[in-house]
């Protein structure tokens, strides 16, 4: 799994949870180490133990702690490019959900090594949608559902998300964008200020 990604769990962990239970996390994946490099691959086996001993010390399950982390993946300031990156997508929420197809794409030009599973999203009648997130990447449709909701709130559109659960070996998540102007979104500036 590339470092960017087992980073960003470390950073969610550091920042939510405090140093000294990452710590307690790495020790207890037996990792011989307690920072990852982002830019670096990794085995999934120790990604997946990372994990596994993060659910473990939080006493929650994983669904959970990951839709957690897709929250502050776009939530948090410290990881103000993936908001960016995500913007990039459209003004509103809804011009947002139809650039998720070209997540994937958009993300390998930021690091051409990084490799997110295929999303593909199908909207059906009454601002309903679906959003299939291929396989690929464990746990990746809990992330996004942090993140589908995360940037909701970032537009201030008010929808609804449910898992409902898989599709061959896809995972699905029901979308139903209720109000797209619900309330007042974060603010956004196409152009980052220097300094």
């Amino acid at each position: 799994m590339h470092g960017l990604i087992n980073r960003a769990i470390q950073s969610f962990v550091c920042n939510t949870y405090g140093q000294s239970r990452w710590i307690r996390i790495t020790e207890a994946a037996h990792l011989g180490f307690i920072e990852f490099e982002a830019m670096l691959v990794y085995d999934d086996e120790t990604s997946l133990r990372v994990l596994q001993e993060l659910c473990l010390e939080l006493g929650r399950p994983q669904r959970e702690v990951l839709e957690d982390l897709g929250t502050y993946l776009v939530s948090n300031p410290n990881t103000e490019a993936l908001r960016r990156l995500l913007r990039f997508g459209g003004v509103t929420y809804l011009e947002f959900l139809h650039s998720l197809d070209d997540l994937p794409d958009r993300a390998r030009l930021a690091v051409s090594d990084l490799h997110l599973p295929a999303l593909e999203l199908r909207e059906e009648s009454g601002g309903r949608f679906s959003l299939t997130c291929h396989t690929g990447l464990p746990g990746y449709a809990n992330v996004m559902m942090g993140v589908l909701r995360a940037m909701a709130d970032d537009y201030g559109a008010l929808v609804m998300l449910e898992h409902s659960g898989t599709r061959g070996k896809a995972e699905v998540i029901e979308i139903t964008l209720i109000e797209t102007a619900f309330a007042e979104g974060r603010s956004f500036e196409l152009g980052a200020r220097a300094g």
